[in-house]
């Protein structure tokens, strides 16, 4: 295993990847699972599936919270999912200038955080290896996307 600093980054975004969209059918057997309590307001916290942080550490990369949860995801939903506290991507100034035509808005940051190490992330280019990994929003993380990025992560850093 590499050290942390080595290890490709895992960019992690909360809505869609953590807590799918779609409709909570299917969900009752996760949120009847956890042990914790929905609070906060947010009825959504109850589609988090509780095992799906050690599924994330187990993948072998140095996670990072980019989301615009900021904060409150290492306060709310890292302790729900078996997550320790993650660094948080900071996020530029709204006012701060344009994104290029096409260039989703989380792109640049992460780029910049990962100085060419590999990541992944749903939508992003760099020099560096990266995957292009897309989460079917109504569903969240599957099986099926676990095994994707471990085949990718195995082709990029000894595990």
């Amino acid at each position: 295993m590499t050290s942390s600093s080595e290890r490709p980054l895992l960019f992690l975004d909360v809505d869609g990847p953590l807590i799918p969209f779609g409709s909570s059918a299917g969900h009752s057997e996760i949120a009847a699972a956890s042990s914790t309590t929905v609070d906060q307001g947010n009825p959504l916290l109850a589609r988090l599936d509780p095992g799906i942080g050690e599924r994330l550490t187990g993948l072998g990369c140095r996670l990072v919270w980019a989301t615009t949860w900021r904060e409150e995801a290492n306060e709310v939903i890292a302790p729900r999912i078996g997550l320790p506290r993650l660094p948080v991507l900071e996020w530029p100034d709204t006012n701060a200038g344009g994104t290029p035509q096409g260039l989703h808005w989380k792109t640049r940051p992460m780029v910049e955080w990962a100085a060419g190490r590999p990541f992944i992330w749903v939508d992003a280019s760099h020099p560096g290896p990266s995957l292009l990994h897309r989460v079917e929003p109504a569903k969240g993380l599957s099986g099926t996307d676990f095994c994707a990025l471990a085949a990718w992560l195995d082709t990029v850093a000894p595990r």
